[in-house]
């Protein structure tokens, strides 16, 4: 779950889908209301650059090359600068592409053949060898800038690819799912990763929504992995009526079973454990279930106030694979119309700013909460708010999870109730 501090943006903050659909000037106040109420000013800038925003670098190739082209013609004629507009194309390459490159090189050669020109000198054994010499190098820059973009365009392949796998493993979660409004915002600590070791997930059943968040210990491919394969045991049994004691150890033994098959590899494999929380929210009773296996217990935000839901007798992490383990046990909590649960991992309480003061969710919460928040904009403010804490550099994966239970009605009850698919003898064609 460690990693190395980098620099990092809220990507994945969602209600549905991969955006929380709020415009722009709605984003912005956002922001500037987080930074008002926490009194914290807007972290620095990430310093990457692309060409497309910095055009203007194009003219500092120009330049050299008129300059260089007449300081030599001014020059006497002892003294020869035309070799030095290699450095034009050389420095193109840098932030621009092949033809960009090329276009240089070729103007950088027109300015060559200017000198040679002016000095009525074109043929000379110097100037031909300094054209030659000008043509080879520019072509061999533009040859790698070529191979520089056939790479970017197989890396960007492989992480629109990678992308997607990583969607299915961690499938966005539906911003109304029976009674509740859900939002998320999910920031993994690994370069170029969208998912990691922190997990959520949720599934309705015939009586209401259970709710996962969970932590893998470890990194890495390993973590994605063993987060699979948890996800995977939850999805497929959570529909079922079971309590959740028994859905625990449903859990537990499906993760157990996994961790054992013998191509598990990598320096974490033999010592993998899952800290998670599992929650049963039923539509017609205003309590919730929790069962949390050594996770951070969530936290519930009502009438102004917010309380720590902790468990009274926590389970072991699952994955732990303890033989003869007792039944876990639920804890059950008030869970009313308009109140807000927050789940989230330990990369958010345990995120250090440069003091190495740990960023404080409940009161961060408390205070940018408002009467009716909707989860979308709360985490929102709160993600922008983790970033502010510290200065954009996570250490490792963050995610929260914020659930506001609404009234439930007829509608809404019949939209939530899980449709049975038709048999497959009932979409055989007539005959």
């Amino acid at each position: 779950m460690e990693s190395g501090p980098r620099r990092s943006a809220p990507h994945g903050t969602h209600g549905h889908g991969d955006g929380y659909g709020y415009g722009r000037a709605r984003q912005g106040r956002r922001v500037r209301r987080v930074r008002r109420l926490t009194g914290q000013s807007r972290p620095q800038a990430d310093t990457a650059w692309s060409w497309q925003s910095n055009r203007g670098l194009v003219l500092i190739p120009l330049a050299l090359i008129v300059i260089i082209t007449a300081a030599d013609i001014a020059s006497p004629q002892q003294i020869h600068l035309g070799p030095l507009l290699v450095v034009a194309p050389a420095l193109t390459a840098s932030f621009g592409g092949s033809r960009l490159t090329a276009a240089i090189g070729a103007l950088a050669t027109g300015g060559l053949l200017t000198i040679a020109l002016v000095r009525n000198s074109i043929s000379t054994g110097n100037h031909i060898s300094q054209l030659v010499s000008l043509v080879v190098i520019s072509a061999f820059i533009v040859l790698l800038c070529r191979v520089r973009e056939r790479h970017s365009a197989e890396l960007r392949q492989v992480r629109s690819v990678a992308e997607a796998a990583q969607q299915v493993v961690l499938q966005p979660l539906p911003d109304r799912i029976g009674p509740l409004r859900i939002a998320v915002s999910y920031q993994a600590a690994a370069d170029q990763a969208r998912i990691g070791g922190d997990l959520y997930a949720a599934e309705r059943s015939h009586t209401g929504t259970r709710l996962l968040i969970g932590d893998v210990r470890g990194k890495g491919l390993t973590a994605v992995d063993d987060a699979d394969l948890l996800l995977g045991a939850f999805r497929s049994a959570a529909h079922r009526q079971l309590p959740l004691p028994a859905l625990h150890a449903d859990l537990e033994a499906a993760v157990c079973w996994g961790l054992s098959q013998p191509g598990r590899k990598g320096p974490d494999a033999e010592e993998c454990f899952i800290t998670a929380a599992l929650l049963d929210v039923a539509d017609d009773a205003p309590l919730v279930q929790v069962l949390n296996s050594g996770h951070p217990a969530p936290l519930r935000l009502h009438d102004g106030r917010v309380s720590v839901l902790s468990p009274r007798q926590p389970a072991p992490p699952i994955g732990v694979c303890l033989p003869q383990a007792p039944l876990a046990r639920a804890n059950a909590f008030p869970f009313h119309p308009g109140d807000l649960l927050l789940l989230y991992t330990d990369g958010v309480t345990e995120a250090r700013d440069a003091t190495g003061r740990f960023y404080p969710l409940a009161e961060r919460a408390l205070a940018l909460a408002t009467p009716g928040c909707d989860p979308a904009e709360l985490v929102a403010l709160l993600s922008e708010d983790l970033l502010l804490h510290t200065q954009g550099n996570l250490n490792d994966d963050a995610a929260l999870v914020a659930v506001r239970r609404e009234p439930v009605t007829d509608e809404s009850r019949a939209e939530a109730m899980p449709r049975p698919r038709p048999y497959a003898a009932d979409r055989l064609p007539c005959r």
